[in-house]
């Protein structure tokens, strides 16, 4: 059972302006392969799904925790995506076209279809699909693909915060920078725990 706080997991500055191209690349970090919809619904569906987690109960509590937080990255990368949208059309009468500015934007869908709101696709507007997420049955296994998938993201949160200076979005990736560097070195403990086989230092190269 998840507990639930009224309130977004770290405080974000207010917009001066909003940057709709740049939320439409934000969306990768919320619902891209290796966005947060991505890593919430791989460690939920692995923790649902976890055989022997009394025997296991150090790894089970690993990936329930992280299943946790994410449902807060969720939560937090779409606030951002929100706040970037915010002020990006003019309350005005429909003949004074007042979402004008969305035609040329690279994400129309913002516009036409989500109310200048975040929504669980891609940079591209390609929906999120549950194709994305693991199970394998084999603990080892869905510890590795956790890794890969954990450095996937944080390899598309950097591409992402190079991509844009907008003051919110640099606020938000620069905390699941760290937040998902810490879930990368949790994997990687864990498969050193099971396997022997040091992950940290394959870690570090990917830096």
């Amino acid at each position: 059972m998840i507990k639930r706080f009224d309130r977004i997991a770290i405080e974000l500055p207010k917009p001066d302006q909003p940057d709709p191209n740049a939320a439409a690349a934000v969306q990768e970090l919320l619902g891209g392969r290796f966005g947060e919809m991505s890593t919430l619904n791989n460690y939920m569906f692995q923790s649902f799904g976890f055989r022997q987690s009394k025997k296991l109960k150090p790894f089970y509590d690993l990936i329930c925790s992280i299943t946790g937080e994410e449902f807060g990255h969720v939560e937090l990368v779409s606030h951002t995506i929100n706040l970037m949208l915010v002020g990006s059309t003019y309350p005005e009468e429909p003949d004074q076209t007042p979402m004008r500015d969305g035609k040329d934007k690279r994400n129309t869908y913002h516009f036409i279809a989500t109310d200048q709101m975040a929504r669980p696709f891609d940079s591209m507007g390609a929906a999120w699909t549950g194709d994305y997420t693991f199970k394998s049955g084999n603990l080892v296994q869905d510890l590795l693909h956790n890794f890969f998938l954990e450095i996937g993201a944080r390899t598309h949160k950097m591409r992402v915060y190079e991509m844009t200076e907008h003051p919110v979005a640099r606020e938000m990736i620069g905390y699941l920078l760290v937040r998902g560097g810490v879930h990368i070195v949790a994997y990687a403990k864990a498969l050193e725990i099971l396997t022997g086989v040091d992950m940290t230092k394959w870690f570090q190269s990917q830096i």
